[in-house]
């Protein structure tokens, strides 16, 4: 019979946030797939847990991910961690799982720490709904686009950045979506542990020139826009630095009107 692959959450930062099952299950395994080798053997040697440890990350996720399903195959059993957190999101452990699947290989997902729940909570912005969007895209069309579908999201909205993006990106948040709440949370769980509340312009004073460590950004959703009118919300693209051709389609798109009633407008300023 065929082993099993166990998804073990790792610590976001304090080392005491993980499981007691995940604990037995790394002790018990044959062999822990891990994204940075080195920085699973620090929590290893913290926990006094001696096993084989190989490399699965996104540069040889096809080649080791192969091997890793042989060795499940011979019926060995296999845990997957990641750097922080829970193997999966945002990381290519999704890929191995979907290999798994397809090979009929039982895969056991264990709870644990996750940064987009430690974060959201935390906001004190609205947790009833809420969407994850991972790192937003680097290339420029396909950023617009997520920064529209932001701008549109009517649940809560949570990204991960990079430290040395964060400015930028609450300036690009600020261009899309206006002024509205969010909460940068920075070294989550760890000694230095802060969040950062406020309206975006609040959050880009309070941040100043930039800051260090492992960000998690909360956006508040968008609000009805039902009783805005067409003229007041276009004006509010365009003072945001939109170019008129993009901000009468994101007006139209958002009101559900067509963009010929909103050129229109233009035409009537123009004159």
């Amino acid at each position: 019979m065929s082993g099993n692959l166990f998804l073990c959450p790792t610590p976001i930062g304090n080392l005491e946030d993980i499981t007691l099952r995940v604990l037995r299950i790394l002790k018990e395994v044959d062999i822990i797939a891990a994204e940075d080798t080195r920085q699973t053997m620090k929590l290893l040697n913290h926990y006094d847990i001696k096993k084989t440890v190989v490399s699965y990350h996104e540069h040889n996720k096809v080649s080791s991910g192969l091997k890793l399903v042989d060795e499940l195959k011979a019926g060995k059993n296999v845990a997957l961690v990641t750097d922080a957190g829970t193997p999966g999101i945002s990381d290519p452990g999704e890929d191995l799982v979907r290999l798994c699947i397809n090979e009929k290989i039982n895969v056991v997902s264990l709870p644990g720490a996750t940064a987009i729940t430690t974060a959201l909570v935390g906001s004190g912005l609205d947790t009833k709904k809420f969407v994850f969007m991972g790192f937003l895209p680097t290339k420029k069309s396909d950023r617009e686009e997520a920064m529209k579908e932001i701008s549109r999201e009517k649940r809560t909205v949570i990204i991960y950045e990079a430290p040395h993006r964060i400015i930028s990106t609450l300036n690009e948040i600020k261009s899309y979506i206006g002024d509205r709440k969010i909460a940068v949370a920075r070294e989550l769980t760890k000694v230095h542990e802060e969040y950062i509340r406020g309206t975006v312009e609040e959050v880009l004073y309070k941040l100043g020139d930039g800051v260090k460590g492992e960000l998690v950004v909360v956006i508040e959703g968008a609000k009805d826009e039902i009783l805005v009118e067409p003229k007041e919300l276009l004006q509010k693209y365009l003072e945001c630095g939109i170019d008129k051709k993009e901000a009468i389609k994101m007006t139209a798109k958002q009101l559900k009107i067509p963009k010929s009633e909103i050129y229109k407008l233009t035409l009537k300023e123009d004159r």
